[in-house]
């Protein structure tokens, strides 16, 4: 039971002692330590329900509260619960901590299964900036979800199918480097489909012969199967060198093309259970009129004042299906094959209408025991304030974003590292670079836009990864010094001064952070408190002699740098990003 947890129960048994039953009670941490550790807003709330004042009934709730050993607690304005804990209840918690490999983390997710579906790139295209903010938003929920008791399903869901191949397959058979191919396989296939697509846009001849290799594709012919095999065992291989360098990896890669043979029958399926029907020759899912607000219809659109249909397309006029048959398709093998409890979608924000129409076939066709989120987020930007891309107008390759990253990281090692070896300072700068992508990302509000500025990210002060990475190094310079390894194992904790008290405050709750941020899927909020804590250290740092300090404030410090630096690894490590041990 984490502290708030327990808060919560002994201000729950005293409200049941006061009223006479059973009442559901919230403690939240203070927004300002002025005013304590931790608050309620109960008494008010009941107040109201109760018709009755606010201060007399928290006069009543502190009375009946058994708060011993752990806290204070005072009335403030119309009738909030400040709770201050005892420094003794922060010094136990802290020394509970250690050799808790969870520190003090529950297993709140224990039982339940969830399929994140994220990154999801085209197949013979690099990945570009745009894929960032999924891949790297998708891996973190997936550590965070693990650490808290999930089985976590990732699947890389790529597009491995479409119009695409149809260029790509007619540039292949007319115009393929194969010596550039073997040598950059993304590439070469980037620049087949940007020729087939300059072409077929020049010469109607070659828009057909493209139209008619796709057709031999889907048809089973096998020729056109082998290339098609190719492009997705080269890109396979050429994505991964980008997910092996921002250590990301996927437990399936069941791209759109695995469900190709359910399609046809799951159409046929949604017409015999009238919940789709035919329109101009297409297959269609329209509203079934039992939303009340229609604002809040996913298959309706308001034209000229007028509430009209927007349906979604599950079979288009000219009997090809599309990513939203798929995706219908998709969700029922996740339940089938995977039992899905959670399904989360990484995808840009753009896609929300999208999402909203699959959740809402998906109740329709039996799939609503599953809880299915859109995990959405917002834009990358440069400098400038635009959507960042390259001067030709170009989203840049995310690759090529990487490389950047690491070369300004390789000047920054360069002039201010402790490394020996040039093989230490480039496997540094590689670890400085991508942990300031992915923290950066990771560090904003998924929905909200960020400006992508590498000298800031890379900053050794500020909100930054650098700065977390420093913090864990300086703590593990600390231990360097001693002449006998430190056994923290049962040493007490000493909390005297208020570095020590906050530091400790910190160190407990991250039990109470980590679990918060699946509610809206929001890592932010640990890259906050990692900085917090990581500045919490600092103060303690400045502020209170550890190796010179006498016993057993020592061992004491000792115990908390050793949790510090484990809570800061852990933390980074949930979110990506791995320590160096010297910088």
């Amino acid at each position: 039971m984490t502290l708030l947890q327990e808060l919560e129960s002994r201000l729950a048994a005293a409200l049941e002692s006061v009223l006479g039953a059973p009442t559901p009670v919230t403690v939240t941490p203070a927004a300002d330590l002025r005013f304590g550790d931790y608050q309620s807003n109960a008494a008010m709330v009941l107040a109201k329900q109760r018709k009755s004042n606010p201060r007399a009934l928290a006069q009543e709730i502190i009375d009946a509260l058994d708060l011993s050993g752990l806290a204070t607690a005072e009335i403030a304005g119309p009738g909030f619960l400040n709770f201050r804990v005892l420094p003794e209840a922060y010094a136990s918690r802290a020394a509970a901590l250690i050799g808790d490999a969870r520190l003090g983390v529950p297993q709140t997710g224990a039982g339940k299964t969830v399929v994140l579906d994220f990154s999801a790139p085209n197949v013979a295209k690099p990945m570009h900036v745009g894929h960032i903010r999924s891949t790297i938003l998708g891996d973190s929920l997936a550590r965070i979800a693990r650490f808290v008791g999930f089985k976590v399903i990732t699947d890389n869901h790529i597009g491995d199918w479409g119009t695409q191949f149809g260029m790509i397959t007619w540039a292949w058979k007319t115009s393929l480097d194969e010596a550039t191919l073997l040598s950059n396989p993304l590439q070469e296939m980037l620049r087949l489909y940007r020729h087939a697509s300059d072409s077929a846009k020049a010469d109607e001849s070659i828009r057909e012969a493209c139209r008619l290799e796709l057709v031999k594709l889907q048809s089973g012919d096998a020729e056109n199967l082998a290339i098609w095999n190719r492009c997705l065992e080269l890109s396979k291989v050429g994505l991964n060198q980008i997910y092996d360098r921002l250590d990301v990896s996927f437990d399936h890669w069941l791209g759109e093309s695995a469900y190709n043979d359910a399609l046809a029958p799951l159409v046929d399926r949604l017409v015999a259970e009238n919940i789709a029907r035919e329109s101009d020759g297409a297959i269609c899912v329209f509203s079934d009129g039992k939303t009340e607000d229609p604002t809040k219809d996913p298959f309706l659109v308001r034209n000229d004042g007028e509430w009209t249909d927007f349906p979604m397309i599950v079979r288009k006029s000219d009997g090809a299906f599309n990513y939203a048959t798929t995706d219908i398709a998709t969700l029922e093998f996740r339940r089938n094959e995977w039992h899905a409890d959670f399904v989360w979608y990484v995808v840009d924000h753009r896609q929300s209408l999208h999402f909203q129409q699959l959740f809402a076939v998906a109740d329709r066709i039996g799939l609503g025991a599953m809880d299915l989120k859109h995990v959405a987020f917002g834009t990358i930007l440069g400098t400038d304030g635009k959507p960042l891309k390259t001067r030709s107008g170009d989203l840049p390759q995310l690759a090529d974003v990487l490389d950047d990253a690491v070369a300004a990281a390789r000047v920054a090692v360069a002039e201010r590292s402790r490394v020996d070896t040039a093989e230490e300072k480039e496997e540094l700068a590689e670890l400085i670079g991508i942990s300031a992508v992915k923290f950066t990302e990771l560090a904003h509000h998924r929905l909200s836009d960020y400006v992508f500025d590498l000298e800031k990210m890379l900053a050794l002060q500020g909100d930054t990864a650098p700065y977390l990475q420093n913090a864990y190094v300086r703590i593990r310079s600390i231990f360097r010094k001693l002449e006998t390894p430190f056994d923290s194992s049962g040493v007490p904790i000493v909390l005297g001064s208020e570095q020590e008290i906050h530091l400790a405050r910190l160190l407990v709750r991250f039990g109470e952070v980590l679990p918060t941020i699946l509610e809206d899927f929001r890592p932010n909020l640990l890259a906050n408190y990692l900085l917090e804590l990581a500045r919490a250290f600092h103060s303690f740092f400045e502020a209170c002699p550890v190796l010179k300090a006498e016993e057993p404030v020592r061992s004491s410090r000792l115990a908390l740098c050793e949790i510090a630096a484990l809570t800061l690894k852990q933390g980074l490590g949930l979110l990506g990003i791995k320590v160096p041990e010297k910088m």
